[in-house]
């Protein structure tokens, strides 16, 4: 009989997961609580990576579908001061092997690639039971309940499923986002919108950073990073959205009007976004009918650029594995986590670092630096 699997969250690691398995004919039923695919914003855009992202949608049978999402000319990456000096500037690589797509695109052709009954939207978890043989109940939010041989935790920063296997909770960094953004046809901080050129342009300074990226419509979406205390991030308010931008801009007295303006011309409402991250190499023992993929497993700040890349390779990589071992699930769990605890290991600390070199006291010499560097190993 086949093992039955509970894939909890419809992110792209868990919609990797199931549509591979759904490839050779494995089962998975995927819960999410979200009412729709459409219920919230998916986020800008990621840059699908060759050795990890890509790979992955190899795997899904999905690579050229993905190509035909890919974003040309918007991969280009430009690092300046606060006076607005240009540091760095890379201009887009049609030929980049780290394409840039939109998120939401990028999902919904995952969910499109699933059978309609493959994802219970609306279906929110809300507790786990541990029954005989290593199984597991599923205590949805209407109290109806499901059994499951195998529960894939794919729901991100704040994993119920985390909690069966693993205490640890994520971090923060001390490092808190807050949104911008201006329109296409915004006469008043056009400078501004073109200041941000064909890609993303990045800001960083000691303690604060503003990063600002090109959308395929001529728009900027992005962050102001600053890094406060958790307690300045959760009291932070934002009652009267201009004076709250005005607020946020004064910790950038003396910078270039061109990327203050990105603050307060925002048309974004201000939402705050604190970076959390689980320890550096989190692991767990091996647990009986349960597993984790995304940022249920390895949670870290996005200054590494891996974060959706490995969760979609988390996916495949757990896919893999049950495939081989279809007849023995626990050797199957045992190998992927094998694989997968020196690998996230290795991009969290990577990320940890970058995060402290965005912002630290060498910056943005420090970020201009790295981006050179990284020309050259690419190269």
């Amino acid at each position: 009989m086949q093992n039955t699997i509970a894939i909890i969250g419809a992110g792209l690691g868990g919609l990797v997961l199931a549509r591979i398995l759904h490839r050779h004919g494995i089962v998975a039923t995927i819960y999410e609580a979200e009412s729709s695919p459409t219920a919230r914003w998916q986020g800008s855009l990621l840059d699908i990576h060759d050795l990890s992202g890509q790979r992955a949608l190899e795997a899904a049978g999905l690579h050229e579908a993905f190509l035909r999402l890919v974003r040309p000319g918007e991969d280009g990456k430009r690092i300046v001061d606060k006076d607005g000096t240009i540091l760095f500037d890379k201009p887009a690589d049609p030929a980049s092997a780290r394409p840039e797509v939109d998120r939401g695109e990028l999902r919904a052709m995952l969910i499109a690639s699933l059978p309609a009954d493959a994802i219970r939207w609306g279906h929110k978890v809300t507790a786990f039971r541990t029954i005989e043989g290593g199984r597991h109940e599923v205590v949805l939010a209407d109290r109806h309940t499901v059994i499951a041989d195998l529960i894939v935790g794919a729901d991100g920063a704040w994993s119920k499923v985390r909690s069966l296997v693993s205490d640890a909770r994520p971090i923060y960094s001390g490092t808190c986002f807050i949104e911008i953004a201006l329109a296409a046809d915004d006469t008043v901080h056009a400078a501004s919108v073109a200041a941000v050129g064909a890609g993303t342009l990045m800001a960083p300074a000691p303690g604060k950073g503003i990063m600002a990226h090109r959308n395929a419509d001529g728009s900027v979406a992005g962050y102001v990073a600053l890094n406060e205390p958790e307690e300045w991030a959760r009291s932070l308010s934002f009652s009267d959205v201009r004076a709250g931008l005005r607020l946020i801009a004064e910790r950038f007295a003396g910078w270039a009007p061109v990327l203050t303006d990105l603050i307060t011309g925002s048309t974004a409402y201000p939402t705050l976004r604190p970076i959390h991250a689980l320890p550096i190499g989190h692991e767990w023992p091996r647990t009986p009918g349960v597993t984790l993929v995304g940022d249920a497993a390895h949670l870290m700040s996005p200054f590494a650029g891996e974060g959706a890349n490995l969760a979609m390779f988390d996916g495949a990589d757990l896919a893999r594995a049950l495939v081989n071992s279809s007849a023995d699930m626990e050797v199957a769990l045992a190998a992927y986590e094998q694989d997968l605890f020196p690998r996230s290991r290795e991009v969290a600390r990577q990320s940890a670092d970058n995060l402290a070199l965005f912002f630290g006291d060498a910056a943005p010499g420090s970020v201009a630096n790295l981006y050179k560097r990284l020309v050259i190993h690419q190269a």
